[in-house]
């Protein structure tokens, strides 16, 4: 692949993603055919954002509310505590340009590709999730940004940890742009989407068997690390708007497997 200068920056306002992935890069069209959003209905949903939390959260502990209903009170809550949870990023994203050794690391690297991630361009937002009719829920923990730098979704971050391994993926992201010509949204084939996928989600640490059986119950022994990488490099692939289904998105992943799980660059192996 070719090399590219272009330095990652940011803009005051980011977009937010879909799923796990990156920012929406659909065009007028593609987002006039994206499914349907459930909205709030509080007859059908026992959710009323007009009443007291603690009313709603009682309807959550009898049984009252409907899963669609704790949907839209969770985003409710996402939205009251906004700047609470805007600011806990921001300290937190400060920490970790000081004191994360993965983050500090990656931050020389990208530096020696004459790019810059910093306080400047690791905005911290809230980030709506997306009902579909069919129960789905589109949630992001961050994504990256050509032109814009990183974003980082406040109201997902569990913990420092939790962030840590959210801006280290994105990193990886920024370092793949900056040492080669990406094709992000899969203009021209998925192969790029994978490969970087692969990469961020291989050396960020999110992969971890603590992080997968802990806090998404995967309790896989065999293989679960290759299985982990392989289950959300897919995931975030599907999320490309070029990609059709889940079996062209595994299609992609499967194809450049081999080569780009074995790539650890800019790290010497997977330390995370």
């Amino acid at each position: 692949m070719a090399s590219s200068s272009a330095t990652p920056s940011v803009a005051a306002d980011t977009g937010s993603g879909t799923g796990t992935g990156k920012p929406d890069a659909h065009s007028h069209a593609e987002q006039q055919t994206r499914p349907a959003e459930l909205s709030n209905d509080p007859a059908r949903t026992g959710f009323d954002p007009q009443t007291k939390w603690w009313i709603n959260y009682f309807n959550i502990l009898s049984g009252r509310m409907t899963k669609e209903g704790q949907f839209h009170y969770r985003e409710w809550r996402y939205r009251v505590h906004e700047e609470r949870d805007c600011r806990r990023c921001e300290e937190y994203r400060d920490w970790l340009l000081a004191y994360s050794p993965t983050v500090r690391f990656l931050s020389e690297k990208i530096r020696d590709l004459d790019g810059k991630i910093d306080a400047s361009n690791i905005v911290c937002r809230r980030c709506p999730s997306r009902l579909e009719p069919d129960g789905t829920v589109h949630r992001q923990a961050g994504g990256f940004d050509p032109n814009r730098g990183l974003l980082v979704c406040a109201n997902e971050m569990r913990d420092r940890k939790h962030m840590e391994d959210t801006v280290a993926h994105e990193m990886v992201h920024a370092w793949d742009h900056l040492r080669w010509k990406m094709d992000w949204t899969g203009d021209k084939d998925l192969k790029h989407a994978a490969c970087t996928e692969i990469r961020a989600t291989m050396l960020s640490g999110e992969c971890r068997w603590t992080r997968e059986a802990l806090t998404r119950g995967q309790w896989s022994v065999t293989q679960q690390f290759q299985n982990c990488v392989r289950r959300r490099a897919t995931q975030s692939v599907l999320a490309r708007p070029r990609c059709k289904d889940e079996a062209q998105a595994a299609k992609a992943v499967d194809e450049v497997w081999d080569s780009c799980f074995s790539d650890t660059r800019p790290f010497d192996e997977v330390y995370r």
